[in-house]
């Protein structure tokens, strides 16, 4: 899920919902992506690059988004 996210200068953090631990995200996060903006509570599927940081934002389907442990 987004936190918050500058559009601006491309800064923001995401938190996993699973543990609830938050990423910053990575500059390059939104390349080959749809989004051209995030908004704050987007539910979003997200990968980590070497450095920790939220990479590779993308939609997920409805399944993908189900509350962890339902």
């Amino acid at each position: 899920m987004i936190k918050a996210y500058d559009p601006s200068s491309g800064d923001g953090v995401v938190i996993r919902d699973t543990d609830m631990s938050e990423y910053n995200i990575a500059a390059d996060a939104l390349e080959g992506s749809i989004f051209r903006m995030l908004r704050q509570g987007q539910r979003v599927l997200f990968s980590l690059n070497t450095s920790g940081h939220a990479t590779k934002i993308r939609l997920g389907s409805e399944r993908d988004m189900e509350t962890p442990g339902a």
